[in-house]
C-alpha cells in the first residue's frame, strides 16, 4: 500500500477515535509509560543510525 493514500485517509475524527481506544485499552496511567519508551526506543535507533554513519565517514577521511 502507498503510505500517501493511508495518511489522507485518516483525519481528525479518525485521530480521536484511536485515542479513544487506546485510553480504554491501556487506561491513563499506563499511556505515559508506553510513550516514555516509544521515545528511548526512537532515540536508540537513532543513535544507532548516527553510529552507523560514522565509521563511513572515517573511511572516506582515510581514503583522501
Amino acid at each position: 500500500m502507498n503510505l500517501l493514500i493511508i495518511a489522507g485517509v485518516i483525519g481528525p475524527t479518525e485521530l480521536l477515535a484511536i485515542l479513544a481506544v487506546a485510553i480504554l485499552m491501556f487506561g491513563g496511567t499506563k499511556i505515559p509509560e508506553l510513550m516514555k519508551g516509544l521515545g528511548k526506543g526512537i532515540k536508540e535507533f537513532k543513535n544507532a543510525s548516527k553510529d552507523d554513519e560514522e565509521p563511513k565517514k572515517d573511511a572516506e577521511k582515510l581514503e583522501k
